[in-house]
């Protein structure tokens, strides 16, 4: 398989687009709002006058934010692209496609747009969405909502530091954002996303050992451990994509999210990446196994309830959907 690997940037002279805030450093509390437009004009109307507003509605909760870091982005699904954006969709966005390994799935399931929060306290999430809400009115159906928080500095519920593979510094806007490749699109981002169920009980069921072997890290102190070069791999391993241009990295900004009462506790997966196909790889890796049917043994442990696709525009085209 073959797959495009331009890191042309545009020149000094055609200077990209400004993102949207894809970069952005993890926070202590998260939301994901995933949303199906409904049919009928009028919604898609409405729809995209309130897509429009984004950057409005941003600065309406940081201006009473007192100097608290808040931030959304909004991705925008295929399905609705043409006709909400009015524009040829980016190269590579397409819905997401089911993975069906031998014994675990990826599941694909409905969103039309997504909205991901960052903030430091969850109440200006709250006045975000409840803002967001009032204005989409009866445009728009709510196909999944989790709030994320931050999890003893940044691990997962399994208990594992999370996102020590991402780039860092300069390497970050190279790993996420589109440039010269797809012109029309530069500045923004592909993201995909899942919901996952943890099974508590028995991953702490587990030695520490063998919990290290299925991650491919140390749990107290993150150091890495060899990589497998034949049979099973770790969950480390499997989503390490190289080719002949090198390792092709993601942003992953996941997020715990537990309801204890209902016996409830996930990850929310968020990948954003300049190369769609770099996501998906990982996934098809995880879930149908290198070499097959060695799936990644932490889908054991971890059930996909939903997946999702979108793009992350540039901020210009979201403030332009409104012309």
């Amino acid at each position: 398989m073959s797959h495009s690997t331009d890191t042309t940037t545009p020149t000094t002279s055609d200077p990209a687009p400004e993102p949207q805030d894809v970069d952005g450093p993890l926070t202590a509390a998260a939301a994901f709002l995933v949303l199906t437009i409904n049919d009928g004009d009028a919604a898609m109307d409405t729809a995209r006058s309130v897509v429009a507003s984004t950057g409005d509605l941003i600065k309406n909760v940081r201006i009473r934010a007192d100097g608290r870091p808040f931030s959304c982005n909004v991705g925008i699904g295929h399905r609705v692209w043409e006709q909400l954006v009015g524009t040829k969709p980016p190269a590579e966005l397409a819905p997401f496609k089911e993975i069906a390994g031998e014994t675990h799935t990826a599941v694909s399931t409905p969103g039309d747009l997504l909205y991901h929060l960052r903030a430091e306290s969850a109440d200006l999430i709250v006045e975000f969405e409840k803002i967001l809400f009032e204005a989409f009115g009866d445009s728009v159906s709510t196909a999944d909502e989790v709030t994320g928080f931050r999890y003893f500095h940044g691990r997962d519920l399994l208990e594992f530091l999370d996102g020590t593979a991402n780039p860092d510094g300069g390497d970050r806007p190279e790993a996420t954002l589109v440039g010269s490749e797809d012109a029309e699109h530069a500045g923004g981002s592909y993201v995909v996303v899942q919901k996952y169920l943890h099974d508590m009980a028995k991953w702490r069921g587990e030695k520490t050992e063998t919990q290290e072997d299925i991650i491919g890290r140390t749990k107290f102190d993150n150091v890495e451990l060899p990589d497998a070069t034949e049979g099973q791999k770790s969950h480390k391993t499997l989503c390490t994509i190289t080719d002949d241009a090198g390792e092709h990295d993601i942003l992953r900004d996941n997020m715990p999210f537990a309801s204890p009462g209902k016996g409830e506790y996930g990850t929310y997966f968020v990948g954003y990446s300049r190369h769609l196909w770099v996501t998906e790889k990982m996934l098809e890796r995880m879930f149908i196994g290198d070499p097959p049917p060695l799936h990644d043994r932490i889908l054991d442990y971890s059930t996909a309830v939903t997946g999702s696709t979108y793009f992350v525009p540039a901020k210009a085209v979201l403030d332009g959907l409104g012309d």
